[in-house]
């Protein structure tokens, strides 16, 4: 429970009834909690486009609206598949490359100012997110498919798109695509060199307080669209070590927590008042390889490390044989999309023997670099597998840094990273994290040069712009096999993602890395 619940309880109900009546400043916070969430790391900045991660979208699910919200509650099996109104009200495809939407007209930013459909024209305009030389780099991978976006009145936009994209409506529905104003956007780009911090959005919480590398606190927004808010305030303190956040939910001082390792999840369970929600996340842990490095050059090196991992003695050793190894870089949520018969990862030691000597490999060193909190059971994984690599006999040593802030990627040789499905098809997943615009051939050119690489773009091009299902078929799953032989890295395993909650705070965590707190998914029980 959290401190001001926690409180709440130290007073008889005659006592507290006193209070009620005497101060309805205080009835309030009494009947909304200020909710207290402890967290392995925090975003370093709320720019919603350019803080694309879990750390960051954890947060900013509460300040941003989306036009077009993925409906993870109603969907059978959680994986968010359904769209549901949001910013807009309504929307309909006029022709095979206009979208027509209709936006609520009751909306205001926490700011004040009135949501019109030139904040959304600006939201998506070329110089912020969807041009190719984006202030966002990560935007034109989601938006580089519209070729304008025009306001028809205050609440009538067209959303006209290069060519027929099957999947406009889920990339409005997608992480970059949250919503921001644009006079106050303009305004703090000024002031911070050109992408603002701290941009105000629509959502349920808005910003109160920023402390880099402690705490983000959030205060209700009660002129929110979707109903006030159920907590009073939102508070993420970043605690990087997992059993320090498992005693700060277990004292109280937390009332959720993240992060929580399989090896944690009974002691929490045998506490009366917390308990673990899990869900597997459509997010997958993977390895990016740098192909221009001289010991990772030749094809076949990359492959037999990628044949060298029992992944699924992974899964038992760290997971408890609850996370997932996927069927290649791919999805169930795809649908029609998803290939049941791609051989995606596979565990062949001797094979990987074979394909060393083949490829002449001399003793290279090899240097795999990750960081120790970010991600769950990222440091004891980089452990296990050094030692497989070592036994098919590569020169392996590991390198541990307490953040990849202000390194250059382009010097590692092996990372560790996360790959999430940004909305349910091959295009929110290996060609937006994989592609032009994805950050191993952009932005860290690590995957560059090689013989399959420009047969990978061909067919993501033909993937996107695509309406039928057969031909966006062959397109996918060619680009599975390609992304296979290539190996510019490999799937590790789905992680089951695991949080220590309150058992009074009724709230459900979800597939993706959203964190929900609007009203429909989190409430508090009575004292």
């Amino acid at each position: 429970m959290s401190i001001s619940r926690t409180f709440t309880t130290r007073f008889t109900k005659a006592a507290l009834a006193l209070l009620l009546a005497t101060s309805s400043s205080l009835a309030m916070a009494q009947e909304r909690p200020d909710l207290v969430v402890g967290v392995a790391d925090l975003p370093a900045t709320l720019e919603p486009g350019k803080e694309l991660s879990n750390v960051g979208t954890r947060v900013n699910y509460s300040i941003f609206d989306t036009l077009i919200r993925r409906d993870f509650l109603s969907d059978e099996g959680g994986g968010g598949s359904t769209l549901v109104p949001s910013l807009a009200t309504s929307w309909s495809r006029i022709d095979d490359r206009t979208l027509e939407v209709k936006l609520r007209d009751d909306v205001t930013f926490h700011n004040g100012a009135k949501l019109t459909a030139e904040d959304v024209v600006f939201t998506f305009s070329p110089e912020r997110l969807s041009g190719e030389n984006a202030l966002l780099p990560e935007g034109p991978a989601y938006f580089s498919v519209l070729e304008a976006v025009k306001a028809i009145d205050d609440t009538t936009l067209h959303f006209i798109t290069k060519g027929p994209d099957p999947l406009l409506e889920q990339r409005l529905a997608s992480w970059a695509s949250w919503i921001v104003n644009k006079a106050d956007w303009e305004a703090k780009a000024a002031e911070d060199g050109g992408v603002p911090m701290f941009p105000v959005g629509t959502g349920p919480y808005m910003l109160d307080s920023y402390r880099a590398d402690e705490a983000i606190r959030l205060v209700a927004n009660d002129a929110y669209f979707g109903g006030t808010p159920t907590a009073a305030s939102v508070t993420f303190r970043e605690v990087p070590e997992p059993s320090t956040r498992v005693a700060g939910l277990v004292s109280g001082e937390f009332d959720i927590i993240t992060n929580v390792a399989p090896d944690q999840i009974d002691q929490i369970n045998s506490y009366d008042d917390i308990e673990t929600r899990s869900v597997v996340l459509a997010n997958s842990h993977v390895l990016v390889y740098n192909v221009t490095d001289p010991a990772l050059s030749d094809a076949r090196v990359r492959q037999a490390m990628n044949l060298a991992i029992d992944r699924d003695l992974l899964n038992q050793a760290l997971w408890g044989g609850q996370a997932v190894v996927p069927n290649g870089h791919q999805y169930p949520e795809f649908g029609d999309m998803y290939n049941p018969d791609h051989v995606g990862v596979e565990y062949d030691p001797e094979r990987a023997r074979a394909l060393l000597e083949e490829a002449g490999y001399d003793g290279a060193l090899i240097r795999y670099t990750t960081q120790p909190h970010y991600y769950l059971n990222a440091l004891p994984a980089a452990q296990a597998i050094i030692e497989m690599w070592k036994d098919v006999g590569l020169n392996v040593e590991l390198n541990v840094v307490e953040s990849f802030s202000g390194v250059d990627f382009k010097t590692l040789q092996v990372r560790t990273w996360s790959n999430s499905t940004r909305y349910p098809d091959p295009v929110g997943g290996l060609w937006n994290l994989w592609g032009p615009f994805g950050s191993p051939q952009r932005t860290n050119q690590s995957w560059i040069g090689t013989e399959n690489l420009e047969r990978f773009n061909e067919l993501g091009a033909i993937l996107e712009s695509t309406v039928a299902l057969e031909p966006r078929q062959q397109a996918a799953w060619e680009m599975l096999d390609i992304w296979k032989e290539d190996a510019p890295g490999t799937v590790l395993y789905q992680p089951l993602e695991t949080y220590g909650v309150a058992k009074d705070v009724n709230w459900q965590p979800y597939t993706f890395y959203y964190m929900d707190l609007r009203p429909y998914n989190l409430s508090f029980d009575a004292q």
